[in-house]
């Protein structure tokens, strides 16, 4: 399956794609780790996170909220990396990267405690992920430097992904840019 070539992406696709891509990085720049509209979606996947894993215990409970937000895009990317569809996997990835920045705005909170926290259970009991999972990792008083790293990486992930796009429109063949396949 992997032999199999890319679906090609026209160059006015890729044109279009790059300038979505590029106004929603301007846009998550300027918030400065702000929320962002996209975190609605992002938020409604962690609280599910929580749910789901929570079955499995109350460490995975905690860490669920993360580890859906992360692998819903992510197993999306896969499916569309099976798919050989370009302009879909790096969306997708794009999107897995761009979860990092929300992660990393929730792990920069964790001493501070001053984001408002969201539940599906009872809002007495909310308690604030990073500070639980830092604090259980002994590693609290990093909390603002692993979530630069995250950011850092997230900024570049996102980068990444559309850079690959851009390459995989500039050595598409001439058959495409007229609206075939081939």
């Amino acid at each position: 399956m992997l032999d199999q070539p890319w679906r090609p992406v026209p160059h006015w696709a890729a044109a279009m794609w790059g300038a979505f891509y590029a106004i929603f990085s301007v846009y998550a720049f300027s918030k400065h780790g702000e929320f962002l509209f996209i975190d609605l979606a992002n938020l409604v996947v962690h609280e599910g996170g929580h749910l789901l894993f929570g079955w499995f215990g109350p460490t995975l409970g905690i860490w669920g909220g993360t580890l859906l937000q992360w692998l819903v895009p992510f197993l999306l990317a896969i499916y569309f990396f099976f798919q050989r569809q370009t302009a879909a996997f790096v969306f997708c990835t794009f999107f897995f990267f761009e979860n990092w920045l929300y992660t990393a705005t929730y792990m920069a909170d964790a001493r501070s405690m001053s984001l408002p926290l969201v539940t599906v259970g009872d809002p007495d009991f909310a308690e604030h992920d990073w500070n639980t999972i830092f604090s259980n990792l002994g590693i609290l008083a990093y909390d603002t430097k692993i979530a630069a790293v995250i950011r850092l990486l997230g900024w570049i992930g996102m980068l990444a992904s559309v850079a690959w796009l851009i390459k995989s429109a500039l050595t598409a063949t001439p058959a495409v840019e007229e609206g075939r396949t081939i």
